[in-house]
């Protein structure tokens, strides 16, 4: 089975989607689709071989193209994935994967009665790092899992159609529930607006796990400086991924405490760098993708994961409006 791919949104992410994706599958990208006709341009800078349309009845019609990569504006997920599942495409869609978790069990469904597989682009949890902090874990290499956090920071492209927890937050939402492979128990949050009235620009969810496992994510664009850092506490170690540091990226702390005659006792020693592979998120993930098509396997982010994730932002949305 060969794929046949078409890319619905060309803005920013979505030319990134038409660049790696012709870089993989070359002429089996087979159409690229945007209201915008401007995008036409765009578009023919990284291939004139690629076809262009401004009507998604083009992709969804053509009977060639067997896979679709959404990466239109979020308010338009439901939709089009939805026509594109209707019609038989198997289709990535990029997060969120709706707006309305109602929604997304709905495309779960669809995709589920026509045996097509739904994708939902956490892209972080296609970065080597992450994948590498997953086997420590599960190998046991830092002992119990007690805390995870996460911070997500930066002087940033303010959004008047989202808040910062919906902007930044899906991210570490589902890197938390790939990590713990559980679905959080409690769920609090709190958050501030300062630019814009009712649109917040710094929240602070806090998250509960089954087997006493604690996170927070802390996601703000009112920073001075950029910061991506996620921290994981076990009982026997640390684990600590910087993404937007260059060099050191992923360090493993042998750090913790024993309870000796009855009280913790510290230990510490230095950090070990922890190397992994030089793979570009975006391209593993349509691999998968791809993959997952021709084998038929479940992909990492399915359809299921996302509204998890969903899940999780609605019940903090509503944490923040208390």
């Amino acid at each position: 089975m060969k794929i046949k791919l078409a890319v619905i949104g060309c803005g920013k992410w979505g030319l990134n989607h038409v660049r790696t994706a012709y870089k993989i599958l070359g002429k089996n990208l087979i159409s690229v689709c945007d209201t915008d006709t401007s995008a036409q341009e765009k578009v023919q800078r990284i291939s004139e071989k690629i076809k262009f349309t401004n009507n998604i009845r083009d992709i969804t019609d053509n009977s060639e193209v067997n896979a679709v990569i959404v990466s239109s504006s979020a308010e338009t997920h439901f939709d089009i994935a939805k026509e594109c599942l209707l019609a038989g495409k198997n289709v990535l869609v990029e997060k969120p994967i709706t707006l309305l978790s109602k929604e997304a069990v709905e495309l779960v469904r669809i995709s589920v009665e026509k045996n097509l597989k739904l994708m939902v682009g956490h892209v972080l949890l296609y970065h080597p790092a992450l994948l590498t902090m997953k086997e420590k874990i599960d190998s046991g290499e830092i002992g119990k899992l007690q805390y995870i956090y996460s911070n997500r920071l930066n002087l940033g492209t303010i959004r008047s159609e989202e808040n910062i927890l919906w902007s930044f937050a899906p991210h570490d939402i589902s890197i938390i529930q790939f990590l713990t492979g559980s679905v959080p128990e409690y769920i609090g949050a709190k958050g501030a607006a300062f630019v814009q009235q009712n649109i917040e620009d710094t929240t602070l969810t806090y998250m509960k796990y089954p087997g006493n496992v604690h996170a927070h994510i802390f996601v703000s664009w009112l920073h001075p400086f950029k910061e991506q850092r996620l921290v994981v506490i076990g009982d026997k170690g640390m684990l600590v991924f910087e993404d937007s540091l260059k060099t050191e990226k992923l360090k493993y702390y042998k750090k913790g405490f024993n309870i000796v005659n009855g009280e913790p006792e510290k230990f510490e020693s230095e950090y070990e760098v922890i190397t992994f592979p030089e793979k570009a998120p975006l391209e593993e993930e349509q691999m998968h993708f791809f993959d997952c098509i021709i084998n038929d396997k479940t992909p990492r982010t399915d359809g299921v994961h996302a509204k998890e994730v969903l899940e999780v932002l609605e019940t903090a949305q509503s944490r923040l409006n208390e």
